[in-house]
């Protein structure tokens, strides 16, 4: 990626051959897991629903040496049609995340599912920067009533373009509740349900939509956002979906 025309980083679509998910990589993860009914298996794909223990927990770390560079990758224009190439892939180094997934069903009405991380994360074009992300996500489900809650901490947004370009935001809050005609589903299946959600993220120097002073020029790429306070921005929004089943 530093030498001149006509050289330049390799990708999927002009040659054929590039170095994505295929990196040079030497890696290990150390997992525990502790389920006291396995017959309901903790790893089975349909473990939120099926599995009914009162406390089951699986903890791991993971840890990559990376010793290479990738080629790059390409991505999506605004369009949803014209591909571009990112200017190249993040240097070699080594990360690492750990993981946690914790799971309670006290009873057939009542439980609890919760998801938790921490590590280092690189994005998927060509920004060097290194991350160190934190956070997790709690779903709680008693009776009708269902609770969906995240909690991101220094991490990418929702979309794929905000790892492409490595946009994060310093802080991420979700909150989602709802009840339902019927019990709820683990899975996000549809069903009739009236809920409210509530979203609130705050935003700094590398988020997109961060503007803390109006008489700057942000078409400036060089442009220095450090030193000024986060921006922030939320969203409430109420929902009803309703679901039509029909049987032959």
């Amino acid at each position: 990626g530093d030498v001149s025309a006509p050289g330049r980083p390799r990708n999927f679509l002009d040659d054929p051959f590039a170095v994505r998910s295929n990196r040079e990589m030497a890696a290990g993860e150390f997992l525990i897991t502790y389920d006291p009914t396995p017959a309901s298996w903790m790893y089975s794909w349909d473990s939120d629903m099926a599995e009914d223990a009162p406390l089951a927990v699986s903890a791991g770390i993971v840890y990559r040496h990376q010793p290479t560079t990738v080629d790059a990758a390409p991505y999506v224009a605004k369009d949803g049609r014209t591909i571009f190439i990112h200017t190249g892939g993040t240097p070699a180094r080594d990360v690492w995340e750990s993981h946690a997934r914790i799971v309670s069903k006290l009873n057939p009405n009542f439980g609890l599912i919760a998801n938790l991380y921490a590590g280092e994360g690189e994005s998927i074009g060509s920004n060097e920067r290194l991350i160190d992300r934190y956070g997790g996500d709690l779903r709680i489900i008693m009776n009708q009533v269902k609770l969906t809650s995240m909690v991101k901490v220094n991490d990418w947004g929702p979309y794929d373009y905000h790892r492409d370009f490595n946009l994060t935001y310093p802080l991420q809050i979700m909150a989602d509740l709802s009840t339902a005609v019927g019990r709820q589903n683990w899975f996000d299946f549809p069903q009739t349900r009236l809920g409210i959600r509530f979203t609130w993220r705050s935003l700094d120097q590398y988020s997109n939509r961060y503007f803390p002073d109006a008489s700057l020029d942000y078409d400036d790429l060089d442009l220095d956002l450090s030193g000024y306070p986060n921006g922030d921005e939320w969203e409430i929004r109420t929902y009803l979906i309703f679901s039509i089943k029909s049987w032959n």
